[in-house]
């Protein structure tokens, strides 16, 4: 029997309620097809991974662009998917929520919205706004009973504010305006994981992970319910393709090939 769109909500928000899973990241159909054959339960895309392949920076993607690749990834997989729909596409509450409403209707499973700015002089936006935005987006989502999970994001670790008080005081407001999940990006050491899900429970804390960090054990151990890694997948396909395609432009020769997956093996995955 086809997975449903309603069946893969159902199974996301489920999944909030005990221990600990891993929300990887792909880029592109084929690499959520990947993930999903080797065994995860849930996926979310990334803004980076994302506008790479379409050769822009991070955060330079249009909300069209977005919503294409959300509804494509979303219908060739069964596995729910988690959309980082970065700021809303929008500064104002009402228009963050008209785009919410249509990032759910591309027939994603949760939807996370963050408070930066993009300006390095004043990174996140006011307080009181950044709460309106979350109010919006909850008031969108649950305009139609959609059932999307909706995350609120603190993003000062990421951009130069480390006060943890601060960061925390945010994550509990957007916890007040209607978030289902907190996530504070940046974060690493025990302490500060610790300290966010103690303020925040019993809402689940999701928890980025990048090259280094902790394991998935240790994660549950200090109460995270779920972990993402963000870019990271992208970038280590990128590695890979720029030391082949380097070493064919600056010294003639192809040994970086022979280390490519195999293609029958690929072919068999998708096949």
């Amino acid at each position: 029997m086809p997975v449903t769109t309603a069946d893969k909500r159902a199974n996301f928000k489920k999944m909030h309620e005990a221990g600990c899973f891993v929300l990887p990241n792909p880029f592109d159909v084929g690499s959520a097809l990947a993930l999903q054959h080797l065994g995860f339960k849930a996926l979310a895309s990334t803004s980076a991974g994302f506008a790479w392949t379409i050769g822009k920076a991070d955060n330079r993607v249009t909300l069209d662009e977005v919503c294409d690749h959300l509804t494509a990834i979303c219908a060739a997989t069964d596995l729910p998917v988690n959309a980082d729909f970065e700021g809303g596409f929008a500064v104002e509450p009402e228009k963050v929520g008209a785009n919410v409403a249509r990032g759910a209707r591309t027939g994603v499973a949760g939807l996370s919205i963050e408070d930066s700015t993009g300006d390095a002089a004043k990174p996140l936006f006011e307080s009181r706004l950044a709460v309106e935005r979350i109010k919006a987006a909850r008031k969108a989502i649950d305009a139609d009973n959609s059932g999307v999970l909706l995350t609120g994001r603190c993003e000062g670790f990421l951009w130069g504010v480390t006060d943890l008080n601060l960061v925390i005081e945010r994550l509990q407001a957007y916890a007040d305006a209607g978030a289902d999940c907190l996530y504070a990006p940046g974060i690493k050491t025990r302490e500060q994981i610790s300290a966010v899900v103690k303020a925040v429970h019993p809402k689940p804390v999701n928890l980025l992970i990048g090259a280094s960090g902790l394991s998935v054990k240790q994660a549950e151990d200090l109460g995270v319910r779920r972990i993402s890694v963000g870019g990271s997948l992208a970038r280590t396909a990128w590695a890979g393709f720029m030391r082949a395609a380097r070493e064919m432009a600056e010294q003639g020769t192809f040994t970086e090939l022979a280390n490519g997956y195999p293609g029958g093996e690929l072919n068999k995955m998708f096949g």
